[in-house]
């Protein structure tokens, strides 16, 4: 597994993956339960296919920003149901474009305060 550790090359976030680290932020989810969240988190502008959805986890796993739980089964079906968490980095990387986010809306704010005055 390659791991991303030079995490300022690595902002700002597409929306999608800042949706997807943000669903995990709460805990561990399975595939459908985090396309589910990010097309409600984000009121419906992220809509995604499974296609897109599993090559997203794909490559934030690869980077180690999100990891697999093995052996998990659904209580409904009884099959395996692989879920997905955050690791240390991919909270610390959340954590940091969640920053630069803020900055960006305080920068705003304040000029249109401005603006206004």
């Amino acid at each position: 597994m390659k791991l991303q550790s030079d995490l300022p090359e690595n902002t700002p976030l597409t929306e999608t993956t800042f949706f997807l680290l943000l669903s995990l932020t709460s805990g561990p989810r399975h595939g459908y339960a985090i396309l589910k969240d990010v097309q409600e988190l984000s009121s419906g502008r992220v809509v995604l296919s499974t296609g897109t959805l599993y090559g997203a986890i794909k490559r934030l796993v690869e980077i180690g920003w999100i990891e697999p739980l093995e052996n998990n089964q659904s209580a409904a079906s009884g099959r395996p149901r692989k879920e997905y968490q955050l690791t240390g980095l991919g909270r610390r990387l959340y954590a940091m474009e969640l920053a630069r986010l803020k900055g960006l809306v305080t920068a705003a704010q304040l000029r249109t305060l401005g603006d206004q005055a």
